[in-house]
This record gives C-alpha cells, sequence and structure tokens, in this order.
C-alpha cells in the first residue's frame, strides 16, 4: 500500500518550532498503528540538500517543489521575512497544484500569508501570527481572517498563530486525520498540558 504523504515547506530562516511541532506530533503518531501509513516529508522551495532555520538549527530536506508528487496534507511554516516567498511564482504554482488534491492544508503564523497569495484561502476564514491578523486581512480581503483566536479550522484549511500554538495547530489536524481520541493518546504523551502558565515559570524561578 502506498503511504499517504504529508508535506512540509522547508527554507532558510523558516521558523524552528512551526517546522518541529507537526513534524513531532504527526511523525510520533506514525508509530502508532492506526497512522502507521502516513510519512512526513520536508520539502525545500530551492533545490539544497538542508535547510538552515531562523534559530540556526540545520534540517535536512527530502524533497523539493520541483519534484513531480502529489500531496495528501501540506503545511506551510512561517518566517520573520516572508516577502521573497510570496514572489516565488514556483511555491506559489505548487501550492495551487497540492491544493486540487490534498485533503488538507494548513499554515503556521505568516505561512498564511502564502496560502493566501497562492489563492487557497479566497473566502476561508483563517488566521496569522498574533498581532498580524490586520495586515493578513488588509493584503488579502479575500481572506475571513480570524482575530485573537490562536487555531482555525475551515473547509480543509486548518491555519494558527506560530510558535508552541503549532503543537497544538498539529493536535487538531491530526484528530481531522484520525480521530480526535487517537489525537487525544498523542497531546497526554506529549505532556503539553503541563506547560502551565507564567506564573509557573515564576515558581520555577523562585518568586512564586
Amino acid at each position: 500500500m502506498t503511504n499517504k504523504k504529508i508535506g512540509i515547506i522547508v527554507f532558510n530562516d523558516v521558523l524552528t518550532s512551526e517546522v518541529i511541532a507537526p513534524a513531532e506530533v504527526l511523525g510520533m503518531a506514525r508509530q502508532q498503528s492506526w497512522f502507521a501509513g502516513w510519512e512526513v516529508l520536508l520539502i525545500g522551495v530551492e533545490p539544497q540538500p538542508t535547510i538552515t532555520t531562523a534559530e540556526g538549527v540545520m534540517l535536512g530536506v527530502d524533497a523539493t517543489i520541483a519534484d513531480d508528487m502529489a500531496l495528501d496534507v501540506l503545511l506551510v511554516p512561517g518566517a520573520n521575512e516572508m516577502d521573497h516567498l510570496l514572489q516565488n511564482e514556483a511555491l506559489n504554482a505548487f501550492i495551487r497544484r497540492q491544493e486540487e488534491t490534498a485533503q488538507w492544508l494548513g499554515s503556521n503564523c505568516s505561512g498564511a500569508f502564502l496560502l493566501a497569495q497562492a489563492g487557497v484561502l479566497a473566502g476561508k476564514r483563517a488566521t496569522t501570527w498574533f498581532g498580524g491578523e490586520a495586515q493578513l486581512q488588509a493584503q488579502f480581503p479575500e481572506v475571513q481572517v480570524q482575530f485573537d483566536v490562536p487555531v482555525v479550522v475551515d473547509n480543509r484549511r486548518v491555519t494558527a498563530n506560530g510558535g508552541l500554538v503549532s503543537y497544538r495547530a498539529a493536535l487538531v489536524l491530526l484528530a481531522q486525520l484520525s480521530s480526535p481520541e487517537q489525537a487525544y493518546q498523542l497531546y497526554q504523551a506529549l505532556h503539553i498540558d503541563r506547560l502551565g502558565s507564567w506564573a509557573d515559570v515564576e515558581a520555577d524561578l523562585g518568586f512564586g
């Protein structure tokens, strides 16, 4: 049986957590019998074997947007500087091509701008990084931007604020691909409920 493919777009200066979060959640799910038929691929924008994230982490690339592939899920992370990616017609075309057949599309942080630039968020509810919603709405008025909502699900799209919220978005996506009960297993395995509040951090520092 051919594995179903989840592709995560990667490029130099991508924000690390927005790649690692879905890769970890969905990679852990692959170790379960109920998700064993999936594979997770890092798909480079440029023809290079590795990329370096904004935080200086080097990641290997499994394929590039120039490869002939059909994905079941496409995820687009963000970066601090997106203009060169928005102007990359090959990337825009790749996103549009995958949208035609993929079960789900997703973005973290400013990755929503790439989905919007490719035209696949028109008429859809979506979000971007916390505080960037007005910019997304102004730049892409055809998108129904949701303000102050960490994760938005609409018509085969999952968009999220990014950062650590990328883990939450990945769990939401996993629940769509499997079931809420199975996604909850991963939530428990990751101990996300233990993150707590800033008051907990202050207590760790001895301020509480």
